[in-house]
């Protein structure tokens, strides 16, 4: 379905999008995508911290955090990271796909249940292999965030701020990643590696209920966008 146009001649531009959720304002959307990155970007941080991850055994010291529960060395921590990186690169294209027929506000909402549910899993995980998953899943649901919520402030800033919003959206990974160390490392020593993940999972469950219980947020150059004539 074809969108409204303002302007006229070849400069003709697309007309904002309009959102019917009372709670919106451009600024708490930017607000909203902020508090997102800051909790998905801590997970980051977390898996790296030195009280989660911990040290492998060895013959003379027991080892600690969750290489020494799950007994595994480096290179099987290492690959934890790696699942996580096959989850967001599969789910990204997906979820950018999924946008052209679904909400793309609903399909972050979607992708963060599932990051939710995955940080649960890893804080619950019963042994390696299922931790492995669940940060494979970590992933995926956060595949959705990474691809959609970008657009989303591309479409809504002022134009003369738009800069500066992104780089502010974009300030929240670095940020975010240093507090997940600090974080990791608080609650990792003094309640153990599982309550860091079982924390960030209760943390974002308000944001998902929010999310998927709001009115969907249109997005510009998607099918099912209505725009203001």
């Amino acid at each position: 379905m074809a969108g409204n146009y303002n302007g006229s001649g070849g400069n003709r531009q697309p007309a904002a999008a309009v959102v019917h959720a009372a709670w919106f304002t451009p600024a708490r959307l930017l607000f909203l995508f902020c508090l997102m990155s800051m909790l998905i970007y801590v997970d980051r941080g977390v898996i790296s911290s030195a009280a989660v991850s911990g040290a492998p055994s060895t013959p003379d010291v027991a080892g600690s955090g969750l290489q020494g529960d799950f007994n595994i060395g480096y290179y099987k921590y290492g690959l934890l990271q790696a699942s996580f990186m096959i989850g967001l690169l599969m789910g990204c294209p997906v979820f950018s796909s999924l946008a052209k027929t679904a909400n793309p506000f609903k399909l972050i909402g979607a992708g963060l249940a599932c990051w939710t549910l995955a940080t649960l899993g890893c804080g619950l995980a019963p042994g390696y292999y299922p931790l492995f998953a669940c940060r494979m899943l970590v992933g995926v649901g956060e595949a959705s965030f990474c691809a959609l919520a970008a657009p989303f402030i591309d479409d809504f800033a002022p134009p003369q701020r738009k800069a500066l919003w992104l780089a502010l959206f974009y300030l929240c990974i670095p940020l975010g990643v240093a507090s997940g160390f600090i974080y990791g490392g608080v609650v990792g020593g003094s309640l153990g590696w599982r309550w860091a993940f079982l924390l960030e999972s209760g943390a974002m469950l308000p944001i998902v209920v929010f999310c998927l219980s709001s009115p969907p947020i249109p997005m510009r150059g998607v099918s099912g966008v209505t725009c203001g004539g």
